[in-house]
């Protein structure tokens, strides 16, 4: 027959080894589909850039900065106020350069290298893993509250150009965007989202109620 205090010693053994396994368990992971369903619920958005080019052989980076619009599911605008004014605006497959008054219009899928890079900033934006998985490996790290996205290109013809690209954020805004270029170019964008504007009221003017019209 066994004893009141071995079974209690019994339970209280369970209770260790399940606690030690719970222990154990790895951890819940933040990963590419957590981090597209979080950025898909921002439908568009306003921001200010500035960006640092660092170009091989040039003593110093190359400075710009301006802003960046967005709007679901795929139109992108980037607006270079400084240091001379120049519009990328992207809308589906057409891509318009504008400079000096002049307008340049481009069918993205002509230009694969330029369309990958579209696509990693597009992508990321409206919460696309399907379209960034197709040019790119991606690798999540962090949490939702500060989160990294590592992207390689699998595109031969992107690869080519480019090294990789990094995407920071938190929560559902996008922070920051570097990207390493073959040969050893680098850029650096850092990336300030304008506060949503608050929404309109439609209550009267103060004196205006009960006030009727002759």
């Amino acid at each position: 027959m066994i004893s009141g205090s071995k079974m209690r010693l019994d339970r209280l053994c369970k209770v260790l080894v399940l606690a030690v396994a719970f222990c154990a368990a790895p951890a819940w992971a933040f990963d590419l589909p957590e981090l597209m369903g979080l950025l898909a619920k921002q439908k568009s958005g306003e921001a200010r850039f500035t960006e640092q080019r660092f170009v091989h052989g040039l003593e110093g980076p190359l400075d710009a900065s301006g802003t960046l619009s967005f709007e679901a599911p795929d139109k992108l605008v980037r607006r270079t106020l400084s240091p001379r004014t120049e519009t990328m605006a992207v809308d589906g497959n057409t891509l318009t350069l504008s400079r000096g008054g002049r307008n340049r219009t481009l069918a993205l899928d002509s230009m694969p290298e330029l369309l990958g890079l579209v696509e990693a900033m597009r992508g990321t934006l409206s919460g696309d893993g399907a379209t960034l998985q197709r040019y790119f490996k991606s690798t999540v790290t962090g949490a939702p509250g500060k989160w990294t996205l590592d992207l390689t290109p699998m595109d031969s013809r992107l690869a080519a150009q480019v090294r990789s690209i990094r995407i920071s954020g938190r929560a559902s805004d996008v922070l920051g965007l570097e990207m390493e270029f073959i040969g050893g170019d680098r850029s650096v964008m850092t990336i300030s989202p304008n506060a949503p504007a608050a929404p309109a009221t439609n209550a009267a003017p103060s004196g205006a109620a009960g006030r009727t019209t002759p």
